[in-house]
């Protein structure tokens, strides 16, 4: 035992004198064991004094006065409420106890299970209320990639006696395409094709004809077998949708915003009902859109350069369809999904999936029209437009192919 020990103060008594221990015997019987005796000002505070423990008489007690714990060199120092080791108290992540921890564990799987159960139910409440009505014929050919037809119809169903008359629409449609496009994917930068309305080809069983009147023919079906039969293109989807579902769309969204460098005349006829755009940038309702993208009688170029606004149109719906503003919103995103679903018609193998696909080639695709030899002409079904063939060939060949189209052949899009 060391001379410094801290301990040796209040368990052995002080030693004797050497004078006194000569002359004393210390007998080992009860009588004569040294009693314990405290320390002076031990009962002022400790066991048996003010504030102490009860003891034995007043002011002392059965103990002496203890010096604070001192732990042992090297050993960390145990804090009072923390887990230490020994404690019982096992450590979870986050430095979280492990019921604390438990119980933040079971929230977040809650909370993922509740969001994934919720995403994989909207996305099939969504797919069913997809209108699949459409059969598409049978095709012998092979074309790299995935290619869509999106075919605009002039169909009034779901636009009000007010808004017809406004943007003289009439009563009745011939449900013929006002607009049709070719979207090829899957090969590389997505391309989108302008197909004019008013291309002269032939239409099975129908002889040649406007290859708009194909829908009012035959539907959608003879459409698609009209397209593949003059581009060499399996066609494997099929949207097409109508100027009341078109509005309705463009509602629920929250309107599409158009951006024109110069400003776009009003119709000079008032047929289409578009009231003009000065030079900016445009939040379009559904019925302004409806006018901007059948105006064609403000330019001189007419359908050709109509067909570049509803590119354009097109692009700039998607895109705002696709925005983190809308997907994450589900105000914005549940009624547009629903309305969108229920305005479009599309062939039976379509998915959700599928058509969210589309949406995201939409965005920004290489853009451009069908090569045009002629656009004046004289047929026994009116003004028309004839196909440079060749250019067109090679056009449809490349897409075909998976290859990239060879250069000159897409034009771009010029919005007014």
């Amino acid at each position: 035992m060391s001379e410094n020990d801290p301990w040796q103060s209040w368990y052995q008594e002080a030693p004797p004198s050497d004078s006194e221990s000569a002359d004393r015997t210390v007998s080992m019987s009860p009588s004569n064991q040294p009693t314990f005796q405290p320390r002076p000002g031990y009962g002022a505070g400790g066991p048996g004094g003010p504030g102490g423990t009860a003891g034995s008489g007043a002011g002392g007690g059965g103990w002496g006065a203890q010096p604070p714990l001192v732990s042992p060199p090297g050993a960390p120092p145990v804090r009072p409420g923390r887990g230490g080791r020994g404690s019982g108290r096992r450590w979870r992540f986050w430095g979280q106890p492990g019921r604390h921890g438990r119980r933040i564990t079971l929230i977040i799987g809650v909370v993922i299970v509740l969001f994934i159960a919720g995403t994989a139910g909207t996305y099939f409440w969504i797919d069913g209320k997809l209108n699949k009505t459409v059969s598409l014929p049978a095709f012998s050919g092979t074309s790299a990639g995935t290619n869509w037809l999106i075919a605009g119809s002039d169909q009034r169903t779901g636009i009000s006696r007010t808004e017809q008359d406004q943007l003289h629409l009439g009563s009745e449609g011939a449900d013929a395409s006002d607009s049709l496009m070719l979207l090829h994917m899957g090969t590389g930068r997505p391309v989108l094709i302008s197909i004019p309305r008013d291309s002269y080809v032939p239409i099975p069983g129908h002889g040649e004809n406007k290859i708009n009147a194909a829908l009012a023919f035959g539907g959608p079906s003879l459409l698609v077998q009209t397209v593949e039969n003059v581009t060499g293109l399996r066609i494997d989807h099929y949207m097409g949708i109508g100027f009341g579902g078109l509005a309705n769309v463009v509602g629920a969204i929250g309107g599409v915003r158009m951006c024109v460098k110069t400003a776009v005349p009003a119709d000079p006829t008032g047929d289409s009902g578009f009231k003009g755009l000065a030079a900016g940038c445009h939040n379009l309702s559904g019925t302004q859109a409806i006018a901007f993208v059948r105006d064609r009688h403000s330019f001189a170029t007419s359908d050709l350069q109509r067909i570049q606004d509803q590119r354009a149109f097109l692009s700039a719906l998607l895109s705002k369809a696709t925005s983190p503003s809308v997907y994450l919103n589900p105000f914005t995103a549940l009624p547009f999904g629903s309305t969108a679903a229920s305005a479009i018609a599309v062939d039976k193998g379509t998915s959700l999936y599928d058509l969210l696909q589309a949406a995201f080639a939409l965005r920004n695709p290489q853009t451009g029209t069908v090569p045009i030899a002629n656009a004046n002409l004289q047929t026994s079904a009116g003004d028309a437009v004839e196909w440079d063939q060749s250019q067109a060939l090679k056009l449809f060949n490349a897409l075909q192919q998976g290859k990239p189209v060879p250069a000159g052949l897409l034009t771009g899009t010029q919005v007014g």
